[in-house]
């Protein structure tokens, strides 16, 4: 089925909504669950509320790119049941070694300033990464959107696991070079 279909079902309460969806993005949705939380149990629970999301924000919201649109509440639901999961203690998700990866371009801080900026921070990188080739904006997406692991980037890249550890960090020294000449504090 389609996925204007799919959303037209969630628009008329269509309960076949939430199967089509399960049919259709559950392997694609549990892949990046279990990417963050590394367990079965809870990326199971964290796609089942994905779902419940879907059908709580439509309507009124309409996805024009609905496996966009579930990725993005599925990261949501996930980060926060592993923010819940872990507290103070971060080891043993791709979620966990990502973040550590980029803690050095983007600083985690919440003060005001910082949260004021953040939709300027995400435009940069958005604007560095489109300078960028093909192949990085892939690693890139792939490690630290999709939370990819090393491994599973080089099989879908055609490389080996050191070219791609290896791009990734230039990538991230460039990032943080293009930040910082844009005027941002890291």
């Amino acid at each position: 089925m389609e996925d204007e279909q799919i959303v037209a079902l969630y628009w008329e309460r269509s309960e076949q909504a939430i199967a089509e969806t399960e049919k259709k993005y559950d392997r694609y949705l549990e892949k990046i669950a279990h990417n963050i939380l590394n367990n079965l149990e809870d990326s199971r629970e964290s796609v089942n509320d994905t779902y419940l999301a879907a059908w709580d924000s439509m309507p009124p919201h309409r996805p024009s790119v609905l496996s966009a649109y579930l990725a993005k509440l599925t990261r949501r639901i996930s980060i926060d049941r592993f923010r819940y999961r872990t507290r103070d203690k971060r080891a043993g998700s791709e979620y966990a070694i990502s973040l550590s990866e980029l803690s050095d371009c983007v600083s985690g801080g919440n003060s005001a300033e910082e949260i004021v900026n953040a939709k300027a921070l995400a435009d940069a990188i958005g604007v560095y990464l489109r300078l960028q080739s093909k192949e990085t904006q892939a690693a890139f997406l792939g490690r630290y959107y999709f939370l990819d692991p090393v491994k599973e980037i080089a099989r879908y890249l055609g490389m080996s696991e050191s070219k791609v550890k290896s791009l990734l960090y230039r990538t991230r020294l460039g990032l943080k070079e293009y930040l910082e000449k844009e005027g941002f504090c890291l």
